[in-house]
């Protein structure tokens, strides 16, 4: 009875079944076993039924197998069944069984029709049968009824593809005899997961309902559809047997006499019906065992030293005991500080590839938004001039001004100073808040003892605030000092006397009779228009004063290729020796608009005669109005570039100070301190029933997996096996998401011959065009 010398082995893998479903490990699926599938009616429950010789499995109409039933026969002295979730209890009564089913799968998922992976485990010990593991799935439907979700279809393929996708599966593929057998739903799943037929046999039922004339011959000698362990035929007890509870032993007998007298299967009367198909699913399970166990004790080692960690730190946890309590609280806490300093510091062992740290963040805070933050707050240019109009308007009042007012240029920039409070504090308000999240994150590490993470998170957070209190008031303070007291005298402040509005090359057009065109290093300043001999403005040539200048535009001559403009002076002086209009030229276009823009800025207007004969443009007030206007905003530009380089410098020191090494030292030093304070550690390390449940469940899974490994420590491999029947053409069943058949011609014309004349006709032509999947 199956392969010698290896009785004892699928008796073994049994008890890995039981060991790792009772703790539900997913493992359970990756153990050899056979997986029968097939649609509904298509015999499967009367298969299972002849393996054992009763009745013990539900029947009735639409889906009755809705959990996976994990049948494991035994062969014993004695008959009886005993269920998993039912240990200790013998089941002699096999309607019993049946019953314990029904209410078993009720439990789990009621009375509806719907469906559940869960497993029923089911073991039957019985002197008639041979060892052999099956699991019975639900069969394939394909439109709900009743109240079956409306895609039961979709939900049974799932779990029928959970099971056979394992490559420790065989596949029992059953299909009635009485149906096509190229449009098989078992045949197509299974060509699906197991292309080159190595871990699937066919089974063809209801061999006896076939139409007069008919025959399966073909199918069971392997040469119509073939399959590389090929098929079994057997007969099934008919729903009038089962109603008149005909005898499964009768129906063996029944079996074996329909088979011996049947011209067509006479001749193979050894390999087919029941008996045999027990045997050889029982020979080619101990092979496939065999086969499979070294790739499986593979799979289960590695789940069993990754759990050997953590299940021996859950062994030595007492949850009652208050030493252990205590020096958990203290491992927590220190871990706590090292996670939050790796998240700060970016010393981590694991570095986080998908996202930032909270270290990260907060470096982007501040050397990116913050400065984008600075340039947010400053005014347009038109504002900040319109600004410095009126202070130096209100400081004159009355009087007439012939000096720029420091006045004027001390409050433009106190204004401006003050506008930084606004950018300081959103930034301590962006790193306390990164802060918290890194120290949320550290904290849901603490979820097993939720009592002690909520009085962590409330301290810590708590100190992190009053830091961040502390910090904006300093900032406050820096920006006050700032205030306080203007320095002009700073070294990177460019003064009155630096002060340049625009620097460049130009070309004095002297005429040909007094030496032709030179070319100038020329500096304008808020004062006066300067040139050098050369742009190390070592030697001057001249420095003209801006009172009373104004600007003339000069036409292009016609084989000139400079762009000249002319300065001079309203009261009819000379500019420059015995020069009244200086002609200035340069290369481009665009140099003569900048000189343009730099000469307006410092009060030198453009040239505009009214009727009045007044020169001065209507849209400009006082010229030096305007270059004491350019003067101070030249000025505040420079010393709030120096307040800017201050500020930016100065604000990622002070968080860092007064926040985060702030909050850092006290997680690592004051928090187990506080912790103790409330006076109710050994509360706080109450587990959570999710963690408790988790140690259990670890524990279990691993004592589970080690009895495993020792029960595959037990088993020898060293017996001979059958050799895997060659390949054989399975091009009949083509791999399709809609599954759709691929028939020949000459196995299509009998189909059709069923068809009336007209009706075969027009199904023939669409077939020929290709839309059923039909080769020639």
């Amino acid at each position: 009875m199956g392969n010698s010398g290896m009785e004892e082995l699928i008796p073994l893998v049994n008890r890995l079944q039981d060991a790792l479903s009772s703790v539900g490990e997913s493992s359970s699926f990756h153990l050899p076993q056979i997986v029968v599938v097939g649609g509904q009616s298509a015999g499967k429950t009367s298969v299972l039924e002849n393996f054992v010789g009763r009745d013990f499995l539900p029947r009735g109409s639409g889906i009755v197998t809705r959990r996976p039933l994990i049948l494991q026969l035994h062969i014993a002295n004695t008959e009886y069944g005993e269920f998993l979730h039912c240990k200790g209890k013998k089941f002699t009564d096999f309607d019993e069984i049946r019953k314990e089913i029904e209410a078993e799968t009720s439990r789990l998922i009621g009375s509806k029709k719907g469906i559940s992976p869960v497993p029923i485990n089911l073991r039957i010990h019985s002197p008639h049968v041979l060892n052999l593991t099956l699991v019975d799935l639900p069969g394939i439907t394909k439109v709900p009824v009743g109240d079956q979700p409306a895609d039961i279809e979709y939900q049974i393929r799932d779990m029928i593809m959970q099971y056979i996708c394992n490559e420790n599966c065989l596949i029992l593929a059953v299909t009635p005899a009485n149906t096509d057998l190229a449009n098989s739903d078992a045949l197509k799943l299974a060509k699906d997961v197991d292309p080159q037929g190595q871990r699937t046999i066919g089974v063809i039922t209801k061999l006896d309902l076939m139409d007069d004339g008919t025959d399966a011959r073909e199918i069971l000698e392997n040469r119509l559809l073939p399959l590389r362990r090929g098929y079994i035929g057997v007969v099934n007890r008919s729903q009038k047997d089962i109603d008149g509870k005909k005898d499964i032993k009768a129906a063996l007998l029944a079996e074996k006499k329909f088979i011996l007298s049947h011209p067509s299967y006479k001749h193979m009367a050894e390999t087919m019906g029941t008996p045999y198909l027990q045997k050889i699913l029982n020979q080619q399970l101990t092979n496939h065992i065999r086969e499979t166990l070294p790739a499986f004790r593979s799979h289960l080692q590695g789940q069993f030293l990754a759990l050997k960690k953590e299940a021996e730190e859950y062994r030595q946890y007492s949850p009652a005991d208050p030493a252990r309590r205590t020096k958990t609280l203290l491992q927590l806490v220190q871990r706590l500080a090292v996670d939050f300093e790796k998240l700060i510091e970016g010393s981590g062992d694991k570095v986080d590839t998908v996202n930032l740290s909270g270290g990260a963040k907060i470096n982007r805070i501040f050397h990116e938004r913050f400065p984008y933050e600075l340039v947010k707050i400053k005014c347009d240019e038109m504002q900040m001039r319109r600004e410095i109009n009126y202070a130096i308007r209100n400081i004159h009042g009355v009087r007439t001004g012939l000096f720029t007012p420091d006045m004027a240029f001390e409050a433009i920039v106190k204004k401006q100073i003050s506008r930084l409070k606004g950018p300081c504090m959103k930034l301590i308000g962006m790193v306390g808040q990164e802060l918290t999240t890194t120290v949320y994150q550290c904290i849901n590490k603490l979820s097993s003892f939720p009592k002690l993470r909520d009085e962590t998170e409330k301290i810590v957070t708590t100190e992190i605030h009053e830091q961040e209190s502390k910090c904006r008031e300093q900032v406050l303070l820096l920006i006050d000092i700032q205030l306080a007291y203007i320095n002009t005298k700073h070294e990177d402040f460019i003064g009155f006397t630096k002060l340049v509005i625009h620097k460049g090359w130009l070309t004095i057009n002297m005429g040909i009779m007094k030496g032709g065109a030179k070319e100038f290093w020329f500096i304008l300043s808020a004062e006066s228009l300067s040139w050098f001999k050369d742009d190390e403005e070592k030697e001057k040539k001249y420095m003209l004063p801006l009172d009373n200048l104004r600007l003339r535009d000069v036409e292009k001559g016609f084989m000139s290729s400079k762009f000249v403009f002319a300065v001079f002076n309203t009261e009819s002086r000379n500019v420059y020796k015995d020069y009244k209009c200086l002609e200035l030229a340069c290369n481009s276009q665009e140099e003569l608009d900048s000189w343009k823009a730099s000469l307006l800025r410092a009060g030198v207007y453009p040239e505009k005669a009214d009727k009045h004969g007044n020169g001065a443009p209507e849209n400009f007030t006082d010229p030096q109005l305007e270059r004491q206007v350019e003067t101070i905003r030249s000025l505040v530009d420079s010393y709030m570039s120096i307040i800017h380089k201050t500020i930016r410098d100065l604000m990622p020191k002070t968080i860092m100070h007064l926040m985060i090494n702030s909050v850092k030292e006290f997680i690592s030093s004051e928090l187990l301190a506080q912790l103790y304070a409330l006076g109710e550690c050994s509360v706080l390390m109450d587990e959570s029933p999710e963690q408790q449940k988790h140690r259990e469940e670890v524990l279990r899974k691993h004592a589970a997996l080690k009895e495993a490994l020792a029960v595959i420590g037990e088993i020898s491999t060293s017996t001979c096996t059958t050799p895997l029947p060659p390949p054989v053409d399975s091009s009949w069943i083509k791999s399709s998401r809609y599954k759709r058949a691929s028939l020949t011609t000459h196995q299509l014309v009998p189909i059709l011959m069923d068809f009336s004349s007209s009706l075969a006709i027009q199904l023939m032509f669409l077939l020929c065009q290709g839309d059923y999947g039909t080769t020639q």
